[in-house]
């Protein structure tokens, strides 16, 4: 009450806007008169005077004036279009960083080139976003002539376009391309080996046209980026004879001791496998007779890398893992068994190429292995912008979503002439039928009387029966489907001529206004460009076409203007919106009508009670139509609840996203502080001294007494999977007391000495390249395998609500710890391979950085529209995707199954099975 009253005292928070910007509208107007005595020279030249004056700290907001007056200027002598003051006031709406609602027809292109110019001025660049490749193009063109004239470079970016065309484009002080193609090169540009390779040059500042579309239609999935992995199944073919040629030793090898006859041992609680040194020397000589490695070479050279890989996944396979134990064989399949509740776990896949190793055991066919390799939500993606701006004819409807989610206020932005399109009641009938045969006939009594007609459905499906109907009735028509936007783009601009009838799908020809007695623009741009045309010629031809456009315009205002059908309501009002908007555009004439039926999807799930009630109640005979005040209601409503159920969806989505995403920041981050860094040794050193703390806490506890210490086996650790000879015992020997400070520094030292050793054989300029490589390439694949992860955690974390537990809660949780260990991995495979390596030249270190460097194939792009990626989770094994939560024992509650254990219980203070060399209960002791 007391906020409808202050509203009525103050006005609404729209109104107060408006009339602030109407102000500025005044200071542009009286600007005018002087911009416009200026030649095209010096109303070219004042670009280059207002980015000195923002080089010289003028701010960009005190410019706006000025740069809005020499915009529409510039837009009046290149178009012939003179901003109207309503679009003076988008613009502005634009610039502050809001959504401007502009009814369809009142010119949104051509106001976006106000705050487009204004920012571009910083020279960071400006990207404006639209639906499809069509509309970039085209409006980057069309529009691209007042920007060129004010001495501005102009881009675009589309889909199969060369990595050096794009960056061309993304270095253009605008830039043109759809939402898709913005977010997969930032995705691209994040998996690139060289800071030359990106593509993007920052995310400062966007326009996004039909933002409801993109921002809210559009969000309910994400993009994601996948691939297969370079293809290695003839080499795990091969690999898969060694370890038969190999003998295991009686026992473990003792420090200080001869080691036992044999080529490797097992460490089952560790879960590894190691190489002794006489089985280094007879697997390289096996591998040498397969011609697998070079007469001469060495397992740890850095070209062989991939193949020491490989042969110690072989190793694993035909040791650690047994069949019928740890998986099993089904349809042709390694299915892995789960080792705490001994259920199959279908589509899950061990990583680092033990899957394909065990496939390649059994004689089963080797899949190579289709990965994520990145993936991000457009919410996230468009709120790294450092300001975000859009446009569309309907957003008032989903401000609140805007607000929420993007922290965009949506501002309305009144029309230039008065809107005098008649909205008329749906009408709703009993079956199908009965509305096609009422649709059909408004369609026939338009045609007879020359007024063009828009038929909207919600499906191909749809278009394509009402096509059927019209052929029999002997109506001609175009049908639009939304798949080739540059032809439709042409037939909708003709939808507007006496007589027409056009059905589309909601989406079809989107971005392109339908004008009365059709559009003749093309026509006259074709004889503008012909030169061998007289200029008198010329001039008279296009006064004729134009005199026939008058007539016909005429002739379809008298008839009453576009009249829109609706076949159908759509789920969300926006979308209906859209469509009436089609019609009575810049104060034209036209009318709408929605023809519904007790059998559409929306009314059947959401009003059908109520209305077929109603209907029995007035006994209405066969085609007889409701058409009450209160039906619209009743629809109304029934809409706003299916708008919110999608409101939750996508805040659902992003508030699982936020996880993810600011992972992907600090992932992101270190890969560009990598990629723009030429000094790495200190960021070596740490991760180096970091991993050899952790490893040597685990032998010798901290604050500990010397009884509790393990040194031999530190020693033994340090020998055998670091090549890292360290006096340890001796030290031990010599001393009557050492404190166990003494001995980490030993160790330390002893690795930084070793490693050093290396860095000298090549030089540290070139080491430093191999450095950044193999950080690089542990960061992606440990990335690719983290998304993976969480894929499975996020499928079926719901179930933790049968344990009354919150699944948001429990997924934040374990996607921090799964995070966590992520990163302790790649702390310990970059040092690892960085102090195993063996590297004697230059050229040694152009090979390795090839050979670490990942190659996929079968790169896909893949933007899911909703109700496929529904589909796809509805038809997807259900027990598989309760098994991702396999660390869960709630989610095995009330099953029938009992659990079994294979192969003896873990301790709680054993190592944990994973391979991370944490005790098990620090580790999946730790989830269990």
């Amino acid at each position: 009450m007391i906020q409808n009253f202050l509203t009525r005292i103050f006005g609404s928070r729209n109104e107060r806007l408006l009339k602030g910007y109407r102000k500025s509208v005044e200071q542009i107007n009286a600007l005018e008169p002087r911009i416009m005595q200026l030649t095209d020279e010096q109303l070219a030249g004042k670009t280059a005077e207002f980015r000195q004056r923002v080089a010289g700290g003028e701010a960009i907001d005190a410019l706006l004036p000025e740069a809005f007056a020499v915009c529409r200027e510039a837009a009046r002598r290149v178009l012939g279009m003179r901003h109207f003051d309503v679009q003076l006031i988008g613009g502005m709406v634009l610039h502050a960083g809001k959504i401007a609602e502009m009814r369809t027809g009142e010119g949104k292109t051509l106001t976006a080139t106000l705050a487009v110019y204004l920012n571009a001025l910083a020279g960071k660049g400006v990207h404006v976003v639209t639906v499809n490749d069509y509309l970039a193009s085209r409006d980057a063109e069309w529009m691209g002539k007042v920007y060129r004239f004010l001495g501005m470079s102009v881009g675009t970016i589309l889909s199969q376009q060369a990595t050096a065309d794009k960056k061309v484009a993304y270095a253009a002080d605008i830039t043109y391309g759809t939402n898709n193609e913005f977010g997969f090169d930032y995705l691209r540009d994040n998996m690139e080996y060289a800071v030359g390779d990106r593509r993007q040059r920052g995310l400062y500042y966007a326009i996004v046209d039909e933002v409801d579309s993109i921002l809210i239609d559009e969000a309910r999935t994400p993009l994601i980026i996948s691939g297969q992995a370079e293809d290695h199944t003839e080499t795990y073919q091969r690999l898969n004879s060694v370890p038969r040629l190999l003998e295991e030793m009686a026992s473990e090898p003792k420090s200080g001791e001869e080691e036992p006859p044999g080529d490797y041992w097992v460490d089952r609680k560790a879960h590894q496998v190691y190489l002794s040194e006489a089985g280094h020397e007879k697997a390289e000589k096996v591998l040498g007779q397969m011609g697998l490695l070079p007469d001469g070479a060495s397992l740890y050279d850095a070209g062989n890398i991939g193949l020491m890989h490989h042969l110690m996944a072989a190793l694993r396979a035909h040791t650690l893992f047994h069949r019928d134990q740890h998986y099993v064989v089904q349809n042709g399949e390694v299915v892995i068994v789960d080792e705490f509740t001994g259920r199959l776990m279908p589509g899950r896949r061990w990583s680092d190429g033990l899957h394909q190793a065990v496939e390649a055991k059994e004689g089963v066919a080797i899949q190579a292995e289709n990965q994520t390799l990145a993936s991000i939500t457009f919410q996230n993606y468009f709120r790294m912008y450092g300001k975000l701006a859009g446009m569309t004819g309907t957003a008032d409807t989903e401000a609140y979503e805007f607000q929420e989610i993007y922290g965009l206020e949506t501002v309305v932005i009144p029309t230039h002439r008065p809107m005098i399109r008649e909205d008329r009641q749906d009408q709703v009938f009993r079956t199908a039928r009965e509305k096609y045969d009422a649709i059909l006939a408004d369609i026939r009594d338009c045609y007879q009387r020359g007024q063009p007609v828009l038929v909207g459905t919600t499906s191909i499906e749809n278009s394509e029966l009402l096509s059927t109907q019209l052929t029999k009735d002997k109506l001609p028509h175009q049908v639009l489907n939304a798949k080739q936007h540059a032809r439709e783009a042409e037939i909708v601009a003709q939808a507007g001529r006496p007589k027409m009838i056009t059905i589309a799908t909601n989406m079809a020809g989107r971005g392109t206004d339908i004008v009365l007695g059709g559009n003749v623009e093309k026509q006259v741009e074709f004889l503008h460009a012909d030169a061998s045309l007289p200029d008198a010629e010329r001039d008279a031809r296009i006064a004729k076409l134009r005199d026939e456009w008058q007539s016909l315009h005429d002739q379809v205002i008298a008839a009453g203007g576009l009249h829109i059908v609706g076949t159908e309501r759509h789920e969300s009002r926006r979308i209906d919106n859209q469509l009436r908007g089609r019609s009575g555009r810049q104060g034209d004439p036209g009318s709408s009508r929605f023809y519904l039926s007790m059998e559409d999807p929306l009314l059947k799930i959401f009003a059908g009670d109520r209305l077929k009630a109603i209907m029995d109640r007035l006994k209405l005979p066969d085609g007889e139509a409701i058409e009450a005040g209160m039906v619209t209601r009743s629809i109304e409503s029934a809409q706003r609840k299916v708008e919110a159920r999608n409101f939750d969806i996508r805040k659902q989505l992003l508030e699982y996203d936020d996880v993810a995403n600011d992972q992907r920041k600090i992932v992101y981050s270190d890969r560009n502080a990598l990629l723009e860094s030429s000094e790495f040794a200190e960021r070596v050193r740490d991760l180096r001294h970091r991993v050899f703390t952790d490893l040597f806490r685990q032998f010798v506890p901290a604050e500990s007494v010397e009884e509790q210490w393990d040194v031999a086996g530190l020693q033994k650790v340090l020998e055998t999977d670091w090549q890292l000879e360290v006096p340890l015992a001796s030290m031990m020997k010599g001393e009557a007391e050492v404190a166990d400070d003494d001995l980490l520094e030993a160790v330390l030292k002893a690795a930084d000495a070793m490693y050093q050793s290396k860095v000298d054989q090549v030089g540290a300029e070139v080491f430093a390249g191999f450095e950044r490589s193999i950080m690089l390439q542990t960061i992606d694949q440990h990335w690719r395998e983290h998304l993976s992860s969480l894929d499975y955690l996020r499928q079926g974390i719901h179930l933790r609500g049968y344990a009354q537990k919150n699944p948001k809660q429990e997924y934040k949780r374990e996607a921090f710890e799964l995070f966590s260990l992520m990163q302790e991995r790649v702390r310990n495979d970059v040092t690892r391979i960085l102090m195993t390596v063996r590297i004697q030249s230059a050229d040694e270190v152009e090979q390795a950085e090839e050979a670490v460097q990942p190659h996929y194939s079968n790169v896909n792009y893949t933007h899911a529209d909703f109700d496929q990626a529904a589909a796809a989770a509805e038809t997807a094994d259900p027990e598989a995707i309760a098994l991702a939560v396999q660390h869960s024992p709630q989610a095995d509650e009330g099953g029938q199954q009992p659990i079994r254990r294979f192969g003896q219980k873990i301790g709680r203070n054993d190592p944990c099975p994973c391979g991370s060399g944490k005790k098990y209960k620090q580790c999946h002791g730790r989830l269990a």
